[in-house]
């Protein structure tokens, strides 16, 4: 299996490029700025894009969607803030960002398929009120992507549109932290972690 984390955008993002195996077809998670990184790590693996999933609908991760010129995947709640630069925060503090891809709706415990890959939707509101987390069930488990929900040492803003601290929080708990403790989390932002790491040691889930 193939999974590379490539930093874009000044918000310092991490996409992710996942796919089975070299010469494959590959799923791109959050990709917000810097196409071209992006295109070099596909290209190294000869990768081609199938479609694009967004954790969330805020500026910073949905940047290039358009890129790729295939669907994007967000939960039916999030999906809004893809044509709205109000709501993905770009019509305030960037260049304005509307998604012209043909957008697919995700719920809550929706699998998604690709070849050998298998991901889990999780909707884990309270960043966003669509915000997902994505639980890779084959070819490898005890993998989750977060988004801007869980952090290394943190958690997701909740005062920005469509966030809910105590939303949040129970996201956290009962989506997230009932995870086996060694499933690494691969979040938005910021350094990997594992479940059980952020049950012992992160401040805001004390």
């Amino acid at each position: 299996m193939i999974l590379e984390i490539i930093h874009v955008g000044s918000m310092q993002v991490n996409c992710y490029i996942l796919a089975a195996a070299e010469d494959s077809k590959a799923i791109i998670i959050d990709p917000g700025d810097n196409e071209h990184k992006i295109m070099r790590v596909l290209n190294k693996h000869a990768l081609t894009p199938a479609f694009v999933i967004n954790t969330h609908g805020h500026y910073d991760h949905i940047g290039c969607d358009d890129k790729f010129g295939v669907p994007v995947f967000v939960h039916k709640e999030d999906a809004p803030l893809l044509i709205d630069p109000m709501l993905n925060l770009s019509g305030l503090y960037s260049q304005a960002v509307q998604v012209k891809s043909p957008i697919r709706m995700l719920e809550d415990n929706q699998i998604i398929e690709l070849g050998e890959i298998q991901l889990k939707v999780l909707h884990v509101p309270g960043h966003t009120s669509g915000g997902i987390a994505l639980l890779l069930k084959k070819p490898k488990d005890k993998i989750v992507f977060t988004g801007d929900t869980l952090f290394c040492q943190g958690v997701g803003r909740s005062d920005l549109s469509g966030g809910n601290e105590s939303i949040l929080m129970k996201s956290i708990k009962e989506k997230l932290l009932v995870l086996p403790d060694d499933t690494v989390i691969y979040p938005g932002h910021g350094a990997s972690s594992t479940i059980g790491d952020e049950k012992r040691s992160n401040p805001y889930l004390m």
